[in-house]
């Protein structure tokens, strides 16, 4: 049998993105663009409301996320801070803003399972952060989910075991 070489490198991206996928990436922009400059939601938004993809993405998703992470930012800040290994200050802004971002789904986005919420936040981190970033995301996004979902994250863990 003729063995195939392993591919080294980066997986490519996914060809399809869906309409939400790219409303988190243009959300995730946003709120970093607010964490570095403290500018309105609205001002915000305009700016990028006129990137060329836009027509791509869930208008109502991307203004919610948003307008609602900035809204609800301190609360999501106290949501997130008992579980950092750092001071919400210590954090870099793309970490920060994936977290609030992930954080305000779990919490303001009941319908929208918990486990398809942390993936898109370790995906946005392997695309927008720094190397490993999407580690770290990935174990502060577990904690924060079995604390806010703690009822889904349970039946999940049932239903897991069963099957295996």
């Amino acid at each position: 049998m003729k063995e195939v070489p392993a591919k080294s490198g980066p997986k490519p991206a996914p060809k399809f993105k869906n309409r939400r996928r790219f409303a988190r990436e243009l959300a995730l922009q946003g709120i970093y663009q607010w964490c570095l400059t403290a500018s309105e939601a609205s001002v915000i938004e305009a700016q990028l409301r006129s990137a060329s993809f836009f027509a791509k993405v869930d208008e109502g998703f991307f203004s919610d996320l948003l307008h609602g992470v900035i809204k609800h930012s301190v609360e999501l800040e106290q949501k997130v801070a008992p579980y950092l290994d750092r001071t919400i200050q210590e954090l870099s802004p793309v970490e920060l803003s994936i977290l609030l971002l992930s954080t305000y789904e779990l919490i303001y986005h009941p319908n929208i399972p918990y486990r398809p919420i942390i993936n898109e936040a370790i995906e946005l981190a392997k695309t927008f952060g720094g190397t490993d970033g999407h580690k770290y995301i990935n174990g502060v996004m577990d904690k924060l989910a079995t604390q806010l979902r703690s009822a889904e994250v349970t039946l999940h863990a049932k239903r897991t075991v069963k099957i295996h």
